[in-house]
């Protein structure tokens, strides 16, 4: 294989004999270089070998600097270039596909963190939390911060500026003020009982917004949603975490028992 592989591929496929090309295409693939690979590229469109052709593309886009100096590229760039446009084409279309995960992942980082942080305001309210509490309960002023959520921490300094702000109270712009202004008005329009809820404004943005029709902006619909499909996402992913820490847990005690038995 490792001499006459490629002849024996171009064989297979002049004469039709798949079982032979399979085991040449596996063969040939497993012994792609960086010389070669561009050489093996065409022939594996040649030969109609769909998979030995992806396994090329991808070791050309892996290596794509190292490739275009070998022999291969450049007489495949004098004799071929509609195989050189192709492997282009498929270079930026992987580059394109990184920036779309890349993107969309981020995206997902950030509603996951609204998310979050809609769970820390009913936590905050409702429970109190280390510096923050509401009017009935007493802040636990622990120095630690919270280990409830990441994002705590950030939301109890926000409200608390958002209680002191004098731009805010004077009729100024305050961009921490909006923010809070704008996680209020996220929660409520999440939240599904703002009869009960304790979360400040949490009705009152709902009746405004039914006055004012603003449940028709796109845009916020949009988020409201990408924030719930957020939420839901984390719920589902919540009990393999749970039983990943008990496990964690359950072996951190069965070590612990063994070494005071030792």
């Amino acid at each position: 294989m490792d001499k006459y592989g490629i002849h024996l591929l171009t064989l297979s496929h002049v004469y039709s004999v798949p079982q032979l090309k399979q085991r040449c295409t596996r063969g040939v693939s497993q012994r792609l270089t960086v010389e070669n690979v561009v050489d093996v590229l065409q022939l594996a469109w040649l030969c109609d070998a769909p998979d030995l052709y992806l396994k090329c593309m991808k070791q050309v886009l892996a290596h794509f600097k190292a490739v275009e100096q070998t022999e291969g590229w450049k007489f495949m760039q004098d004799h071929d270039p509609w195989v050189e446009l192709e492997i282009l084409k498929f270079i930026d279309e992987a580059e394109s596909r990184k920036k779309r995960t890349r993107r969309h992942r981020e995206e997902q980082s950030l509603y996951l963190q609204l998310s979050e942080a809609m769970e820390c305001l009913e936590h905050i309210y409702t429970e109190g939390c280390t510096t923050v509490a509401p009017y009935d309960v007493e802040p636990a002023k622990k120095t630690s911060p919270c280990n409830k959520y990441k994002t705590c921490q950030g939301v109890q300094l926000l409200i608390k500026h958002f209680a002191l702000c004098k731009r805010r109270i004077n009729g100024g712009g305050c961009s921490r003020c909006n923010r809070m202004w704008q996680l209020l008005k996220l929660h409520s329009s999440i939240c599904d009982q703002p009869d009960s809820c304790r979360v400040p404004l949490c009705r009152q943005f709902k009746l405004k917004a039914k006055q004012q029709k603003m449940g028709d902006d796109a845009k916020w619909k949009l988020l409201v949603r990408k924030v719930l499909s957020a939420k839901a996402m984390s719920s589902l992913s919540l009990p393999k975490r749970k039983r990943e820490e008990e496990l964690r847990e359950t072996m951190e005690d069965h070590v612990l028992k063994t070494f005071r038995l030792l």
